[in-house]
């Protein structure tokens, strides 16, 4: 199986768990940044270029965490 078909099917499970943790915000958030990696790597290959992957996953996980946070207080 080649990379880009297997990262379809990666996504594919990633919406399947969306669904079926609707009701739980930080899965939901977990899962978002699951799928964001998936596309960062398998359609921007984004790990061939050196920190390139890091400067794009590192501020989303800070996002969400703070998202996450906000949720949690109000």
């Amino acid at each position: 199986m080649d990379a880009l078909t297997r990262n379809w099917l990666w996504l594919l499970v990633l919406i399947a768990a969306t669904v079926a943790l609707a009701g739980v915000p930080a899965a939901l958030l977990a899962v978002a940044f699951l799928k964001a990696l998936a596309i960062l790597k398998g359609f921007l290959h984004l790990t061939r270029a050196s920190g390139w992957l890091t400067a794009f996953a590192v501020p989303l996980g800070l996002w969400l965490v703070a998202i996450w946070a906000l949720h949690a207080v109000g």
